[in-house]
C-alpha cells in the first residue's frame, strides 16, 4: 500500500509540474526589461507587466519612492518619486495625482497605474522594449476652467455607531461630527464639532451589575496663515466637556507660530518643523479636583518639533512636545511619538510605532475616591506620571529577486486573490 501511495504521489506531481519550456521571444524581452522595486499591489504589476518587480532595491534601476497627503476637500494627494540608478543614474522625476473624498478604490488604482506608466516611460525608452510602447492621449480639454463656486470650502458630516452584547455584556457606542475646512495656498482653515456617547453594562450574576458610561462634546478650530515657504502663523480654539476627564466645560485659546526649516514645497519628502504657542484656557469641572478646584484660569505654553523623512532605505516620522502651566511649572508634559520603517539589510525590514509621555499636568483629577468599576472600566482619569505604548516587528524576504506573476488561483494561497494595497 505504502509503494502504490508513493507511486502515485510521483505521478501526481509530475503531471502538476510543468515541463521545461525552450527560450522564446518573450522571455528575451523580460530579461531586458527595466528592474523597478517599489511597494507595488498585485493590480499594478498585473497592468505594467512590461518590467520586473525586483525585490531588493540594489537590484533595480530605478526605485520608486510614494508618499500621500490629505488634500483640503477631504481626498489624497498620491505622490512618486522615480530615481534612477545603476545605468540609470542621474535620472530622476516626480509625478503627483489628487484624489475626491468619494473616489472609489477603482478610481484609485487606475490613476496609480497611468502614473506609474507615464513616470515609467522615460526608462523603458532606454530598454530594448521601447519600440512596444505606444503612447495615446485620450480626453479633449477646454481652453477655460470653470470657477469653483464653493471657493474651496468644503462641508463633511458624519454619523456611526455599534451596538455588541452577549448573555453577561451589552454595549453601544454612537459618535456624530460636522467639519468645515478651507485650504488653499495661503490659508488654512479647519472647523470641526463632534459629540460621542458610550455605554456599557457587565452583569456578573443576578444581583451584581457594572455600569460604564462616558461621553464627550467637542469643537475645534484652527487658522493658519502661509507667509512664506518657511514661517507660518495661526492659532487654535477649543470648547469641550468630557466625563472622563472631569470637565464641564472648557475653552481655550492658543496663538502659534511655526516655522519648517525645508521649504513647505517639499513636505512630501522631508519635513523638520518647529511650532510654539500659548495661549489661555478656562475650565468649569463636573466633581472638585484633587487640588480643590470647582473651575480655573490657566495660562499655558508649548513647544514641538516635527521631523519627518521619506527615502529609499524606509522612512522616518518622530515628534517631540513639551507643554507646561505658567503659573507652575511643575505641572508640565513631555511626549515623544515616533513612526520608523528602515530597511536594514537585504530582505530584512524593521516597522516600529511608539509613543511615551511623561505626565505632570492632570489639573482635572477627581478628589473623591473613585469606585473600582469606574477604574476598571477606565471611565475616570486616573492619576499617572507616565504613559506609552510601542509595536514593533520584522520582516525578512528571501529568493527569487523577480515578482512579476500574478497568480490568484486558489483565493489567497500563496498570495492570489484580490486585495487593494495603496501605496
Amino acid at each position: 500500500m505504502k509503494r502504490m501511495l508513493f507511486s502515485l504521489s510521483i505521478v501526481f506531481i509530475a503531471i502538476l509540474c510543468p515541463a521545461q519550456q525552450p527560450g522564446s521571444n518573450t522571455d528575451t524581452l523580460r530579461k531586458d526589461a527595466l528592474n523597478i522595486y517599489m511597494e507595488s499591489s498585485d493590480f499594478i504589476r498585473k497592468e505594467i507587466p512590461y518590467v520586473n518587480y525586483v525585490r531588493d532595491i540594489k537590484d533595480a534601476g530605478v526605485y520608486i519612492i510614494s508618499t500621500t497627503e490629505n488634500t483640503g476637500s477631504g481626498g489624497m494627494e498620491f505622490t512618486y518619486f522615480f530615481v534612477g540608478q545603476n545605468q540609470f543614474t542621474g535620472m530622476a522625476d516626480t509625478l503627483s495625482f489628487t484624489t475626491t473624498p468619494d473616489e472609489t478604490e477603482e478610481g484609485i488604482r487606475q490613476k496609480q497605474v497611468s502614473t506609474l506608466k507615464m513616470g515609467l516611460t522615460r526608462y523603458v525608452a532606454k530598454t530594448p522594449l521601447a519600440k512596444y510602447l505606444k503612447i495615446s492621449f485620450t480626453e479633449p480639454l477646454n481652453e477655460t476652467v470653470s470657477t469653483d463656486k464653493w471657493n474651496s470650502w468644503v462641508f463633511r458630516s458624519s454619523f456611526s455607531g455599534f451596538l455588541q452584547g452577549e448573555k453577561t455584556y451589552r454595549s453601544k457606542y454612537l459618535t456624530g461630527s460636522i467639519n468645515v475646512s478651507r485650504i488653499t495656498e495661503d490659508w488654512k482653515i479647519n472647523l470641526e464639532a463632534s459629540i460621542s456617547h458610550n455605554d456599557s453594562k457587565y452583569i456578573i450574576n443576578d444581583t451584581t451589575n457594572y455600569y460604564g458610561k462616558s461621553s464627550s462634546k467637542n469643537f475645534y478650530g484652527l487658522v493658519v496663515k502661509s507667509l512664506n515657504d518657511h514661517w507660518s502663523v495661526g492659532g487654535s480654539t477649543s470648547i469641550g466637556a468630557s466625563l472622563f476627564r472631569n470637565e464641564g466645560f472648557s475653552f481655550s485659546l492658543m496663538p502659534a507660530i511655526e516655522y519648517d526649516v525645508y521649504p513647505y514645497s517639499e513636505s512630501t519628502r522631508h519635513q523638520l518643523r518647529i511650532l510654539y504657542s500659548a495661549g489661555y484656557a478656562y475650565v468649569d469641572y463636573n466633581s472638585l479636583t484633587l487640588y480643590d478646584k470647582m473651575w480655573e484660569h490657566l495660562w499655558s505654553h508649548s513647544l514641538s518639533a516635527s521631523y519627518a523623512v521619506v527615502q529609499k532605505w524606509g522612512n522616518i516620522n518622530i515628534v517631540a512636545e513639551y507643554r507646561n502651566y505658567l503659573h507652575d511649572w511643575s505641572k508640565n508634559n513631555l511626549s515623544l511619538t515616533a513612526y520608523l520603517d528602515l530597511r536594514i539589510a537585504k530582505g530584512l525590514t524593521l516597522s516600529f510605532v511608539g509613543n511615551g509621555s511623561m505626565v505632570h499636568d492632570q489639573l482635572g483629577l477627581v478628589k473623591e475616591d473613585i469606585p473600582i468599576d469606574q477604574i476598571l472600566l477606565q471611565r475616570k482619569e486616573m492619576a499617572t506620571q507616565f504613559e506609552y505604548f510601542t509595536s514593533f516587528g520584522f520582516t525578512y524576504t528571501f529568493g527569487s529577486i523577480y515578482n512579476n506573476v500574478v497568480n490568484p488561483r486558489f483565493g489567497n494561497s500563496g498570495g492570489g486573490g484580490i486585495s487593494i494595497m495603496i501605496n
